[in-house]
This record gives structure tokens, C-alpha cells and sequence, in this order.
């Protein structure tokens, strides 16, 4: 019974240590995770500032495989280069060694004082406060979750049978590196599993080999669920996550073959406690020295093993050719090709975003955010595309449509950005919420989104033919659209009147809903400006009278 009692204390103090850790990421992320993005995206010109980025965003971070997921995901949307994201992680894995360095001390005292801040702080409408709310709570669980897993070893210094079993694992080093691994894996906390062994190493229970070891295989073990993560984000993330677990097993290897040898360059009454965290520390300073070095080899060797596929196509762009560089006309008739397509994919985002409203079905609202992505990343390829065009040879009027490309491709893209930021998020709250609009209410939306998705259709017509009278019909159905969203508007306020229920719990969302549709027409509508100007049939922003 009292063993029972023990494995479940111990057992509660490791899942609070990561809820507290989750915690912490979680309110790293709401709190600080666009200016950390950021600054990890700008700050990869070398290997040195690139190991710096990620020891820094990883000390605020709490969590090199979060890391190892982020720095995949730029990778794959080419925002940060491959050698330059192995370099990234070496810095992040010293950063989470150092975080773990830090926990060690005995500062439990703040835990109460980190708890309180972060209930007043949370308890705030902001979202920044509550991300520092979330920081301080998370850090507060995880010093509680440490004192009482130190409670929770102690009786092990007795057990015989907890010696029997760490006396076999000091026997069998693969297996106890293997163990260690899958319990990190598991976790997905390299930082959890080393505190864990940090606990077990206080109360006795395990010599330092095999405090090595166990560390080793930690360290193995954090690098494989980002290697899972890394699978839906394409062969240039995965090579990142597989580059980090190759050079945490080399090490592992390394480690398994002189750990006897190090050993006994230790002094007598040695705290093992420190020397687990120490030999983290060392691990991951130790593999940064030697592969920062080699991180060029070792990206070109990744690549060969891990070569990019010759079937299918990844999201991105499909018409946009290097080649047609130096030929302006052909260059930008490739653009012109790739901001349809830009255009199809909103198509294909609005007409999502319509069956999910209608079907409250949470996981197309997941595949809109996909579609957004891949909109971002088309758009700045195409941005980029024509920065790159030879100018030289250009005349007015190609500049002209080079500007027009650009202008229409911007506004396809924010057009993306209200569809996913705005009405995919609406709809995720009515179906949190498990509310349904009036049947009215939901043919007055349908009907708006349909008229959009036809405008939408006329507005890629517009931008290939350039032709002034569809110009003009697509700028008069902007007046159609004003006149359904204010109709809608009045007959919805009716119904509020009527205290109808499903209106009353639906108004916001309602006319939240009119307000996004009639904003992306609006940018839909940008496309015939520069043409009705162009043939004189725009005065002040408006039409001229026939």
C-alpha cells in the first residue's frame, strides 16, 4: 500500500510539472509569441546569431521542441535557411539546459508568490496580462511540482526493490538510455525528464552513470516529437527535426561509450543532484562546440538522405519561373497566372467558410487556416517575383501592370486574412457556443457569401480582361452588396425586437458576419478602380452617370 501511495505521488507531482510547463508555454505564446517569431525570423544572418536566437527564444520559451516545431515551420515557408536552423537549435537545446538549471535551485519560496501574481494578473480582459498571468501560474506549478517530487523520492533511499530494479538498468546501459527516451518522448519534455531524474538522483536511487545515462537518453527522447510534429510541414521541416535528434543520438553514443571513463574523473561525495543538471548543461554545450562548426556537411548530408520528392507538389507557388526573369512580358504574364491561382484559393476559403457556418463543422474552419497559409505564402512569392523582373527593359505601361499584379494580389491576401482571422473564428464560437443562427438570419448570410464568391469570380475576369464594362458591373454590385448587408442589418433588428431567442443569441455573430463579407468586397472592388479611371468612367471614387 505505502509503495502505491508513493508511485502516486509521484506520478502527480510529474503531471503537474508539466501542466506547469504547458502552462508556461502556453502563456509565452499568447503573451510573447508574434515578437518572438520575429525576432527569430530576423536574426539568422550567421550560425552565431542564429545559436543565439535560439538559446534566447528558448529561455523565454521554456521548450526546445516547441522550438524544433517553430523553427521547422519557417523553414518550410523559407523564412529561415536550413544550415542557419541547425544552428537555431543547438542554441535552443543549451537554452532549455540552462532553463533547467535555473528550476534546480531551491527558490520553491516564489512558487506562491508566482501563483498569486499570476491570478491577479490573468484576472485582467488583456490578452498580454493574460499571457503573464498563464507565465507566472505555470512557473509557480512547476517549483510546487518539484518540492513535492523531492517529497516524493525520499522514501526511496530504502527501497529495496527501486534499488533492485536501477541496479539492473545501471547493467543494461542501452536499455536504460532507451527507457529514459521514451519517457521524454512521452512527456515531450526533455526539461520534465531531467528534473525527474534530478529527483531521483537527490533521494540516492540511482548512482551517477547512470545519472549520464538517463540523461542522455532524456535528451534523445525530447528530439523525437518534433520529428512527428515536423511530418504535415514537408521535407524541409522534417530534415530540421531529424538533424536535431541525429546530433542529440551522436552524443547520446558518444556519452554511452566514455561514460565509465568519465566517471572517475569525478571527485568523492559528489551532489548528484547538481551533477545531473550540470552533465545536461555540459551535453548540450558539448554537442553545440562540436557540431556549430559542422552544421554546413551536416545540412547537405540531411538533404541526400532526406532528398526533396520528385512526385507532388507542395503548397506554393505554380507558375512563377525563374527563367522568365530577364523577359518582362513573359515574367509578368507568370505572375498574372500565379495571382489567379492566389484568387481560386480565396474562392475555395469562402466557399468553406460557407459550408461551416451551415454545418458548424470545426474541422473545415481548420482547413481555412491551412488554405490562409498557403494564400501568404503564394502572395509573397508573387511579391517577390516582381521586385526580381528586369526593369531595364520595362516600359510605363509594364510597370503600370506590374503595380496592378501586385495591388490585386495584396488585396487577395487580405481578403484571406478577414476570411481566417475573422469568419472562421466566428464560426469556431458558434459552434463553441452551440448556437444557431434564425433561419432568416442564416438565408440573409448565405445569400451575402454566394453574392461574394460570384463577385469574387467577376473580380478575376475583371483583373485577365481588364475589360471597363465588367469593371463597372463588379463596381456597381459593390452598391448591391451595401444595400443586402443594410436590408439585413434592419430586418435583423426586427427580429430583436421581437425578442426572438436564436436572434438574441446570435446578434453579434450575425452582424459581425455582414460586417467581414461587405469589408471583403470592398477589397474585392479594387480591381476595376485603376480600369474605370483609365477610360474616364470614374470621378471622386464614383461611377460617372451613362
Amino acid at each position: 500500500m505505502a509503495s502505491t501511495l508513493l508511485l502516486i505521488d509521484l506520478l502527480g507531482a510529474a503531471a503537474l510539472l508539466l501542466w506547469g510547463l504547458r502552462l508556461l508555454k502556453s502563456g509565452v505564446s499568447i503573451a510573447l509569441g508574434a515578437r518572438l517569431r520575429q525576432f527569430l525570423a530576423s536574426s539568422t544572418r550567421n550560425r552565431f546569431m542564429a545559436f543565439g536566437a535560439g538559446l534566447l527564444a528558448t529561455l523565454a520559451l521554456q521548450s526546445s521542441t516547441a522550438m524544433a516545431v517553430m523553427v521547422g515551420s519557417f523553414v518550410a515557408q523559407a523564412f529561415v535557411a536550413p544550415a542557419m536552423a541547425q544552428a537555431v537549435m543547438l542554441g535552443a537545446n543549451v537554452g532549455t539546459a540552462i532553463v533547467t538549471q535555473i528550476l534546480s535551485l531551491d527558490i520553491h519560496w516564489l512558487a506562491p508568490i508566482a501563483i498569486l501574481f499570476g491570478v491577479l494578473v490573468g484576472s485582467r480582459k488583456s490578452r498580454n496580462s493574460r499571457g503573464l498571468g498563464e507565465i507566472a501560474i505555470g512557473i509557480g506549478l512547476m517549483l510546487v511540482s518539484l518540492r513535492l517530487m523531492s517529497e516524493a523520492t525520499e522514501p526511496m533511499r530504502n527501497s529495496e526493490a527501486l534499488a533492485a530494479l536501477f541496479a539492473l538498468l545501471g547493467d543494461a546501459p542501452i536499455i536504460a538510455i532507451g527507457l529514459s527516451a521514451a519517457l521524454a518522448a512521452i512527456s515531450a519534455s526533455s526539461l520534465a525528464m531531467v528534473l525527474f531524474i534530478m529527483s531521483l538522483a537527490a533521494a540516492g536511487s540511482i548512482g551517477p552513470e547512470l545519472c549520464l545515462l538517463l540523461v542522455a537518453g532524456a535528451n534523445v527522447g525530447g528530439a523525437l516529437p518534433p520529428v512527428f510534429a515536423a511530418a504535415s510541414d514537408g521535407i524541409a521541416a522534417r530534415r530540421v527535426a531529424v538533424s536535431n535528434l541525429t546530433v542529440r543520438g551522436a552524443g547520446a553514443t558518444l556519452l554511452l561509450l566514455v561514460a565509465g571513463w568519465l566517471i572517475g574523473l569525478l571527485p568523492e561525495n559528489q551532489n548528484l543532484a547538481q551533477f545531473t543538471i550540470q552533465a545536461h548543461v555540459a551535453f548540450n554545450v558539448g554537442l553545440a562546440l562540436i557540431f556549430l562548426p559542422l552544421i554546413g556537411p551536416l545540412t547537405r548530408l540531411l538533404t541526400k538522405v532526406l532528398p526533396d520528392k520528385s512526385q507532388g507538389r507542395k503548397p506554393g507557388p505554380l507558375h512563377l519561373d525563374d527563367a522568365l526573369l530577364s523577359d518582362p512580358p513573359s515574367a509578368l504574364a507568370a505572375a498574372i497566372r500565379e495571382t489567379l491561382h492566389v484568387g481560386d484559393l480565396v474562392e475555395k476559403m469562402l466557399q468553406t467558410s460557407l459550408v461551416a457556418l451551415k454545418t458548424s463543422d470545426e474541422l473545415l474552419c481548420q482547413s481555412v487556416y491551412h488554405l490562409d497559409d498557403q494564400v501568404d505564402l503564394v502572395q509573397e512569392a508573387i511579391k517577390l517575383y516582381l521586385a526580381r523582373i528586369d526593369r531595364t527593359s520595362m516600359y510605363e505601361a509594364a510597370r503600370r501592370q506590374s503595380s496592378n499584379i501586385l495591388d490585386y494580389a495584396i488585396n487577395l491576401e487580405h481578403v484571406g486574412d478577414i476570411i481566417e482571422r475573422s469568419l472562421s473564428r466566428l464560426t469556431i464560437k458558434k459552434i463553441e457556443k452551440q448556437l444557431q443562427y434564425s433561419p432568416e438570419g442564416m438565408r440573409e448570410i448565405e445569400e451575402l457569401f454566394r453574392d461574394t464568391i460570384d463577385n469574387l469570380q467577376l473580380a478575376q475576369r475583371v483583373f485577365i480582361n481588364r475589360d471597363a464594362q465588367l469593371a463597372r458591373r463588379l463596381m456597381e454590385g459593390k452598391v448591391t452588396i451595401r444595400r443586402k448587408e443594410r436590408a439585413s442589418v434592419e430586418q435583423h433588428m426586427s427580429r430583436l425586437k421581437d425578442q426572438r431567442p436564436d436572434t438574441m443569441l446570435t446578434t453579434s455573430l450575425h452582424v459581425d458576419v455582414l460586417r467581414d463579407l461587405k469589408r471583403i468586397n470592398g477589397h474585392l472592388m479594387s480591381v476595376a478602380a485603376p480600369i474605370l479611371e483609365e477610360a474616364g468612367m470614374l470621378r471622386e471614387s464614383r461611377l460617372r452617370k451613362e
